[in-house]
């Protein structure tokens, strides 16, 4: 502050200053308190996931973590091994609107389950910033082998199925498609990751005979893993990677 000639006239302004100093740095202890309470919370949460993934139960709710529900599962053996799996989509139950978890457990030999992956990008928002949900139905299968995620949707969001399979202990994408119905056309995605096949087929509507135009490209493998993937995310990338 610049020298001051009236003591009591400056006054106000130094305790004004002073209160807004102690204002702020109570709503930055204050921020500072909220966001060290949501990281304790996601660390909570993730350390019940890692504590879970080492244990084992015979009923597979047993090791969905605490504050969360089922909404969807499937059973099948997912590793090949002879016995029944179990993959499970968890939301939160006070907030359905968060993002949603999936779970595999895998079937040990003595009847129990233990959790073997865990991914949080996996399934896409089920609402919109609407409230509205992106895609229904959904459901996930456990057949030969092979994880299927499928999501429907007559609208904008279009229809996705993607595929997870085994392989060397890793739980891989191995396959996704997409459908999507727009003003004067229809497009579809075939394409698999581990092989670069990509193909997209064009509808266009605006014709009576409605023809079909099919183009094939062969872009960069990609291996990628249950955990961290995001089919929307995948889809993407192939995508600009074929449109080069």
């Amino acid at each position: 502050m610049k020298k001051i000639i009236l003591l009591f006239a400056a006054f106000p302004l130094l305790y004004s200053c002073k209160k807004d100093k102690t204002s702020d740095a109570v709503q930055k202890k204050g921020e500072a308190t909220e966001s060290m309470l949501q990281k304790d919370s996601v660390n909570s949460k993730n350390s019940e996931l890692q504590e879970n993934s080492i244990k084992s139960e015979k009923k597979p709710s047993d090791l969905v973590p605490g504050g969360y529900e089922i909404q969807y599962d499937a059973e099948g053996d997912l590793n090949q091994d002879g016995l029944a799996d179990i993959a499970l989509v968890i939301r939160k139950k006070e907030d359905t609107l968060a993002g949603r978890k999936m779970m595999i457990l895998l079937k040990n030999p003595d009847k129990t389950y233990r959790v073997d992956k865990v991914s949080d990008t996996v399934l896409p928002d089920e609402y919109n910033e609407a409230g509205y949900k992106m895609h229904d139905p959904e459901d996930i299968t456990i057949e030969n082998g092979e994880l299927s995620i499928n999501l429907y949707d007559i609208g904008p969001n279009g229809n996705q199925f993607s595929r997870f399979k085994y392989l060397n202990g890793d739980l891989i994408l191995t396959y996704l498609e997409t459908y999507n119905m727009g003003a004067g056309s229809h497009s579809a995605i075939f394409y698999q990751p581990m092989k670069g096949k990509f193909t997209l087929e064009t509808v266009n509507t605006m014709e009576e005979e409605m023809p079909t135009e099919s183009k094939k490209f062969q872009i960069k493998r990609e291996r990628y893993v249950f955990e961290k993937t995001s089919p929307d995310d995948v889809v993407r990338k192939a995508y600009d990677l074929a449109s080069k």
